[in-house]
């Protein structure tokens, strides 16, 4: 059965820090992503408002700054190696996250089948905002059904990753869950849990009770 890996990004893919945070460092803003990122885990500014603001903070941002930040980010260990795998099995993979889009689209030159985030004008900014392209845990789901029907398979084929409250809808919607450095409240729902380096490990908890199942 063709299965689809749905990835997060921020605290997942990336251990301990976040693309906001990454290329707010480049910018000389780690202070002021931090002031941000603390009320948006306190829920006292949601994912709109949130993005409203760092495109706001970020008015000196080019794309040489992106680049820097991706190349420089603390990824897990075998990312490109886990993608492959997954792509020489006749699966597919994906990057969902609420992170800016221009940022999260770089993981297809890793070997992901999609990559989604939160829509942000071009960089550098020359235009405002538009919330209506910005991703919410909830529309993580609707992102993930629309690669479903790209890739044609169900919500019972899906794999889910992620570490924090953001994926808990995504966790619910999918019968297979691996929590990756995650927050203790999203570990406790996850099917699998993970806590270290390499990507490699953590899809290997999905693996073997597939090959234990199909007798390979």
């Amino acid at each position: 059965m063709t299965a689809l890996h749905l990835f997060d990004l921020d605290g997942t893919l990336m251990h301990g820090t976040a693309a906001p945070a990454e290329i707010s460092r480049q910018l000389g803003l780690s202070a002021e992503i931090a002031v941000l990122e603390a009320e948006f885990s306190a829920r006292r500014i949601g994912p709109p408002d949130f993005a409203v603001r760092l495109h706001a903070l970020w008015t000196e941002l080019t794309a040489e700054h992106v680049r820097a930040a991706f190349d420089g980010a603390p990824w897990l260990l075998g990312i490109r190696e886990v993608w492959q795998e997954i792509r020489e099995r006749g699966d597919y993979c994906a990057v969902i996250s609420l992170s800016p889009s221009f940022f999260v689209e770089l993981l297809l030159e890793w070997g992901a089948h999609a990559a989604h985030g939160s829509v942000f004008p071009s960089v550098p900014f020359t235009r405002p905002m538009d919330i209506a392209g910005i991703l919410t845990p909830a529309r993580k789901v609707e992102v993930a059904d629309r690669l479903c029907a790209r890739f044609g398979v169900s919500r019972q084929d899906c794999v889910a990753y992620g570490d924090s409250a953001t994926d808990a809808a995504l966790f619910e919607a999918v019968p297979v869950s691996v929590a990756v450095n995650a927050r203790p409240h999203l570990a406790a729902v996850a099917t699998h849990v993970y806590q270290g380096f390499d990507l490699r490990e953590a899809y290997r908890l999905v693996q073997a009770p597939r090959r234990a199942g199909d007798g390979s």
